[in-house]
């Protein structure tokens, strides 16, 4: 049975940004994960994806898929949380070393990037699961990072 998440939060909320940001800035480049293979910089890069997606900023060659958009869409903003694990498509993985001070700030202004959208009325499709409301997206954006910020004990 899925652990479910209460009232899933939306990253369009100010005080989920808010909180997001207050446990982004507890992560340490020496932080240790409590699954998967990604130190702390490249998580730091490897969050950034999703967010350059909604503000189209890159698309990362994804491709629209059958049986994504049919089946694991709606995983993407549902209230059940992510297994530990979960496999990570080829165009998000981190192997490289990164520098964990510069994807910090990246990622941060990122955040506030799309913080400084939140009422915007048309949003982007995505090149995967098609058109997602601003809830969808919001929903979307929270639990990815949530998932990562669990993964290293925040």
């Amino acid at each position: 049975m899925a652990c479910k998440l209460q009232n899933m939060e939306n990253i369009f909320d100010k005080h989920v940004t808010d909180s997001i940001k207050t446990r982004l800035s507890k992560l340490r480049n020496e932080s240790k994960p409590r699954w998967g293979k990604m130190n702390a910089g490249q998580m730091l890069r490897h969050c950034q994806a999703p967010l350059n997606i909604v503000l189209q900023k890159n698309t990362y060659n994804l491709k629209p898929n059958w049986f994504a958009r049919t089946f694991f869409k709606r995983s993407m903003y549902s209230d059940a949380l992510w297994w530990k694990n979960m496999p990570t498509i080829k165009s998000f993985r981190e192997t490289e070393d990164r520098d964990f001070d510069r994807e910090y700030e990246s990622l941060m202004n990122l955040l506030e990037e799309l913080e400084s959208k939140k009422d915007d009325d048309h949003w982007p499709a995505h090149p995967v699961f098609g058109k997602l409301t601003r809830t969808q997206w919001g929903k979307m954006q929270f639990k990815h990072l949530d998932h990562h910020l669990r993964q290293f004990g925040l």
